[in-house]
């Protein structure tokens, strides 16, 4: 398995297929790189060099005791970039790993990105708060905790088979393998990682990130989000970044890029030729 050590020693996992400008992408949690297969297959027939990796404490990657923070997921990032000497790239971000997106580039990314999209992503910040009146309340945040403590492969299949991809909705065409993968990729990684990332991405504040980010921004939503709230993530970030476009998807739920794949995808690449 291809993977770099960072300085800390902890082991990242990384997939790197093809060749042509590069497009990074980066997970959810708990997920892994795996999360991306139908991007990276899609976007590397079309000519692109495709990486993902998995970030440290899920998937492939070391189960670190410390380091689970947003400022060591953006910095282990650029580790990954510079390993890779990756330049002119487009860096896409899912849920969490829009957060990762925005902290590396407004960070590190500095003559090494061309542009960034933003998929349910979880800045500018989630938690509820006297600044953020309309976040979600911290206890949603501490029954995630609560529930991950004391059965963390329960959690993990209500969380799939429910409101991550809609299928709690009337009528919604349920995946099992959807939610079995889903599962998988959550269990690959550590209990501990995992636990701790539920602050990372619930309290991390990215609004001066996202105004210091200079490239162009795609920043794509649903609307039946029910576990990033549009109103509070998507809609608010669009008005920090200096190039910043957003497109709502009716009644898309938070993983839309699996469940309406070829609609995302095609945005994705209209975006990046635009």
């Amino acid at each position: 398995m291809s993977s770099i050590k960072t300085k800390d020693g902890a082991q990242i996992f990384y997939k790197d297929w093809g060749s042509g400008q590069p497009i990074v992408f980066h997970h959810g949690w708990p997920l892994s790189s795996d999360d991306w297969d139908n991007q990276m297959l899609f976007f590397l027939g079309k000519g692109f060099r495709v990486i993902a990796h998995d970030r440290r404490g899920h998937g492939r990657s070391s189960q670190t005791s410390g380091g689970n923070d947003m400022d060591t997921y953006a910095a282990d990032v650029a580790a990954l970039a510079e390993a890779l000497d990756l330049r002119n790239a487009i860096h896409i971000g899912h849920s969490t790993g829009g957060g990762e997106v925005t902290r590396y580039v407004a960070r590190h990314g500095k003559g090494r990105v061309a542009k960034a999209v933003l998929i349910s992503a979880i800045p500018p910040v989630m938690v509820k708060s006297a600044k953020n009146p309309g976040g979600l309340p911290i206890e949603v945040f501490d029954g995630y905790r609560a529930a991950l403590a004391a059965n963390r492969a329960q959690l993990y299949l209500d969380i799939a088979s429910g409101p991550f991809y809609g299928f709690n909705r009337p009528g919604a065409a349920v995946s099992e393998g959807t939610i079995r993968n889903w599962w998988r990729q959550g269990m690959m990684g550590g209990a501990h990682a995992h636990y701790e990332c539920i602050k990372v991405f619930s309290e991390t504040d990215f609004t001066d990130d996202l105004r210091i980010i200079d490239v162009p921004v795609l920043v794509m939503h649903g609307s039946d989000d029910q576990v990033v709230p549009i109103a509070d993530s998507a809609e608010l970030s669009v008005k920090l970044l200096e190039k910043g476009k957003l497109k709502i998807y009716d009644g898309y739920p938070h993983g839309m890029f699996t469940t309406h794949a070829d609609v995302i995808n095609a945005d994705i690449l209209a975006f990046i030729n635009s």
